[in-house]
C-alpha cells in the first residue's frame, strides 16, 4: 500500500531499502517543536484570510497542542512509514480531529515546511549558542582580573618570546568569543526571513498573508523569492561556519590547557572534576575533557564540508540531497554547545602555579626586549643597532650560564659602553609586563581595567 499522505499517484508500496534511505524521521523529529508551532501560525493565519473556518483552526491548534504534549511526554509513536516529522504530527491530527487535519496542509508543501522549521530551530540553537558564549566570556574575564598580576611566559613557536600576565592571555580568548558572537549574530540576522506560504517552489494562488505568519514566528520578513525559499541552506552552512571558526577556537585554548597542565611544564592544576585516571598507571592525571574539546573541532569542521558538498552542485529549486542538511549540522552545533559548557567549566576550575609560571616567564632571555627597548629609549641608539647589542650580551649570556639579569655590568658593557647599572630595572619579569600598557598590553592595570569594562558589558547583555 502507497504512502496515504502523497501516495495517490503511486499503486505499490516502495521498496523497503526505499523507505529507509527516504526516512529522516531520526533526525528531523528533533524539530518537533518547530513544526507544531509553524503549523499553528499557519491555520490561524489561513482562517485569518477565510480560507478554512475558524473552528477548523481551532481543532487543529486544539490537535497539534496535544501532540506536542504527548512528543514531550514520549508517549508518541513515530512511524518511518512516514518518513518525516511533518508527515508523522499531520497523520497524529488526523488521528485526533479527522477530516479537518487535511486542510492544515493548504496552501503550504513540505518544501516551505522544513526550510521553516530548520530555520526556528538554528535560530533557537544560535541563542543557545550565544547565551553559552556569554557565560563562558564571564569565567575568562572573572579569571582574568583574578590574575591580572600573575606573570607567566608569553610564548612565540612554543618557544619563550616575552613575559606576559595569565589573566592577559585569558582576555585574548574573551576576544575571540566576542567575534564568534558576532558571527553568530550575523548568521542569524540574515536568517530570520520566513520561506512559509513559498510552497514547493512557486508560491501559491491562495490569497496568504505571509507577513502574519512571519511575524507569528518572530521573523522579521517573509522571504523575497519562493525558488530561493525553499532551496536555500544558506543559514544552515553560515551556522556551522560561525561554528567551525569557535570550535578552533576552543581547541586553541584547549591545546594550551594539555600543555600547561602537563608535569613537564606543570604550570597549571585541573581538579578531579575534569580530568580522568588511568587503568594501568596509578599516577595518571589526564585533561581528558580538553583533549574531546579539542578532537571535537574536526567533526564540526566536517559538518560544515558535507553541507557544503550537499549543496554545491543542486539545481533549483528542492532536491532530496537537501535532507542531509540536517544530521551534521544538529550534531555539529550540539557537539560545540558541549565544548563551551566544557570550556567554561575547565577556565573557573584551573589553577595556576603561579611562582613556577614567573619563574618560567624568566627563563630563555625573554627580557631581551626590554634591553633593546631600553637602548634605543635611553641611549638614543637605533633599534636594528639596538637589537644586534642585546643579541650579543644574550649570547655572552648563554655562554656564561646566566640569565640576562644576572650578567655583569662590564660584560655589557664591553659590547656596549654606553650602558649602565640603570638597564637592571627593566630586566626582571615584573617590571617587563608593568612596561607594556600601551593599549592592548599586557601590563596588570591595563588587564583589570579592560577585565572590568568586559565584566560591565557582559552584565549588561544578561539584563
Amino acid at each position: 500500500m502507497s504512502n496515504k499522505m502523497w501516495g495517490g499517484r503511486f499503486s505499490s508500496s516502495p521498496d523497503a531499502i526505499m523507505e529507509t534511505i527516504n526516512a529522516s524521521i531520526d533526525v528531523d523529529r528533533h524539530l518537533y517543536r518547530q513544526d507544531i508551532a509553524a503549523s499553528k501560525a499557519h491555520a490561524a493565519m489561513l482562517a485569518d484570510q477565510g480560507i478554512i473556518t475558524a473552528g477548523d483552526a481551532s481543532q487543529i491548534a486544539g490537535g497539534l497542542d496535544t501532540i506536542l504534549s504527548e512528543i514531550e511526554a514520549g508517549k508518541f509513536n513515530f512511524q518511518r512509514a512516514l518518513e518525516d516529522v511533518h508527515m508523522n504530527v499531520e497523520s497524529r491530527l488526523a488521528e485526533l480531529i479527522g477530516p479537518a487535519a487535511g486542510r492544515l496542509h493548504t496552501a503550504r508543501s513540505r518544501n516551505d515546511q522544513v526550510a521553516t522549521d530548520f530555520k526556528l530551530w538554528v535560530r533557537d540553537t544560535i541563542d543557545g549558542i550565544d547565551a553559552a558564549l556569554a557565560d563562558f566570556q564571564m569565567a575568562l574575564t572573572e579569571k582574568a582580573i583574578e590574575h591580572a598580576d600573575t606573570v607567566m611566559p608569553g610564548l612565540t613557536h612554543l618557544q619563550t618570546a616575552q613575559p606576559v600576565t595569565f589573566g592577559h592571555h585569558l582576555l585574548a580568548y574573551v576576544e575571540m568569543m566576542e567575534r564568534d558572537r558576532g558571527r553568530f549574530t550575523d548568521a542569524r540576522k540574515r536568517l530570520n526571513e520566513s520561506p512559509l506560504g513559498s510552497a514547493a517552489l512557486a508560491g501559491t494562488s491562495f490569497p496568504l498573508d505571509r507577513e502574519k505568519t512571519a511575524k507569528a514566528l518572530g521573523f522579521d520578513r517573509p522571504t523575497g523569492n519562493s525558488l530561493d525559499a525553499v532551496s536555500d541552506r544558506d543559514f544552515v552552512m553560515e551556522a556551522l561556519a560561525a561554528a567551525t571558526i569557535c570550535a578552533v577556537h576552543l581547541s586553541r585554548l584547549a591545546e594550551e590547557i594539555v600543555i600547561w597542565t602537563s608535569p613537564l611544564t606543570g604550570l597549571m592544576r585541573l581538579s578531579d572534576k575534569f580530568t580522568t585516571g588511568s587503568s594501568i598507571m596509578p599516577q595518571k592525571r589526564n585533561p581528558d575533557a580538553a583533549e574531546l574539546v579539542r578532537a571535537k573541532t574536526g567533526r564540526i569542521a566536517g559538518a560544515l564540508q558535507s553541507i557544503v558538498m550537499v549543496m554545491k552542485g543542486l539545481p533549483l529549486a528542492y532536491q532530496k540531497d537537501m535532507q542531509e542538511d540536517k544530521e551534521g549540522a544538529m550534531d555539529a552545533l550540539g557537539a560545540l554547545s558541549l565544548c563551551i559548557a566544557a570550556m567554561t567549566g575547565m577556565v573557573r576550575d584551573i589553577e595556576p602555579d603561579a611562582a613556577r609560571m614567573k619563574k618560567a616567564a624568566g627563563e630563555g632571555y625573554a627580557t631581551a626586549t626590554d634591553l633593546a627597548d631600553w637602548l634605543v629609549r635611553e641611549l638614543n641608539i637605533p633599534f636594528r643597532q639596538a637589537h644586534h647589542i642585546t643579541g650579543s650580551i644574550v649570547a655572552e649570556a648563554s655562554k656564561a650560564g646566566l640569565p640576562l639579569h644576572r650578567v655583569p655590568l662590564e660584560t655589557m658593557q664591553a659590547i656596549e659602553p654606553k650602558i649602565t647599572d640603570e638597564v637592571f630595572k627593566v630586566l626582571s619579569v615584573d617590571r617587563s609586563v608593568q612596561s607594556r600598557d600601551s593599549y592592548g598590553g599586557t601590563a596588570p592595570k591595563n588587564v583589570r581595567l579592560q577585565g572590568k569594562r568586559w565584566l560591565k558589558r557582559l552584565e549588561k547583555g544578561r539584563s
